[in-house]
């Protein structure tokens, strides 16, 4: 059985917007990474998927829950044990260009982690380190000396994936990290991920909104709506099986590279305006664009449960 390495429990977080307003980003929201696997998390912008990213980092407080990794509450531990737990895990962020100190080289962004864990004595050390995660990410080792406006948008990501491998992790947060890249790039930096994950057996926690490039790096997929989990399988039963009307319509905006079958198939468009997370729907966050939306859909918020084997939905039309 494979080992459990992070864990969110009942996952709150809350912004308050002023004094009458708070803004749900993410409710209620619970699931496992196994060790070694990729995980990915889908949904439309503004669902709580990336929050949810910044909350497992303690990058954000979380409101209620808990998230444990290793089975160590990581909002709970001290100071001095979060900063050596931050080794184990990292982040790549989503916007290359914004992410990436403009003033600093690529020797200066690799190795600033380094310096601040202490992993090498040396500055030689260092330097050997940063060209070894240059050449790891497909980048030369005259490009540490070269500031990151330099250079395109696919190599600005993977200079973020070499800092993000920087400390040796156990686990990384690819938060949309291909949604700012141009197409024919996205599938480069998806291969090679995996390529890394391989080689390292890394875990990977992989936010994106693109469900087609999410498959192909994925074992298992959870699909965001307003800041509530809604479906969660194994990559291929989501594609082949899905259960949510909502999970059902984002797979049909997916296109088919065949002119004959995409002309034929039917799409599936949602009527109605997304809600605000400020003033959630009553019930089913999903109902007022639900098709087969139901009177306890309004009374009743839906629970997350297994209806098949390993496959978890919230919706009442399997209660």
């Amino acid at each position: 059985m494979a080992k459990v390495i992070l864990e969110v429990n009942r996952l709150k977080k809350f912004f308050d917007v002023n004094r009458n307003q708070t803004l749900q980003a993410v409710n209620d929201v619970s699931f496992q990474i196994n060790e070694g696997e990729t995980f990915g998390l889908v949904g439309e912008s503004g669902c709580g998927k990336s929050t949810i990213g910044r909350t497992i980092l303690g990058l954000y407080h979380k409101t209620a829950g808990e998230v444990l990794y290793d089975g160590e509450d990581i909002h709970s531990l001290k100071e001095n044990d979060r900063f050596k737990l931050h080794k184990k895990m990292q982040m790549i962020f989503q916007d290359p260009y914004a992410s990436l100190n403009p003033r600093s080289t690529v020797q200066e962004i690799i190795s600033e982690p380094m310096e601040i864990h202490r992993l090498y004595r040396h500055k030689k050390e260092i330097k050997e380190r940063v060209y070894q995660l240059l050449a790891e990410v497909g980048l030369q080792r005259d490009h540490a000396n070269r500031y990151p406006h330099e250079f395109s948008g696919g190599q600005r990501q993977r200079i973020g994936i070499a800092r993000a491998l920087a400390l040796n992790p156990e686990f990384i947060i690819a938060d949309e990290p291909i949604s700012a890249l141009d197409v024919s790039i996205q599938a480069q930096v998806v291969n090679l991920l995996k390529e890394i994950q391989h080689e390292k057996g890394l875990t990977f926690l992989f936010i994106a909104h693109d469900l087609s490039m999410v498959k192909q790096i994925s074992d298992r997929i959870g699909v965001m709506y307003l800041g509530n989990l809604i479906e969660l399988t194994k990559s291929e039963q989501l594609y082949d099986h899905p259960y949510h009307p909502y999970t059902k319509a984002l797979l049909s905006a997916i296109p088919i590279p065949d002119p004959e079958v995409e002309e034929k198939r039917e799409r599936i468009i949602l009527q109605g305006e997304l809600p605000s997370p400020i003033n959630p729907p009553s019930g089913c966050v999903f109902r007022t664009r639900c098709p087969m939306a139901m009177l306890i859909c309004e009374q009743q918020k839906p629970p997350f449960r297994e209806i098949a084997p390993e496959h978890f939905v919230a919706c009442h039309l399997y209660s």
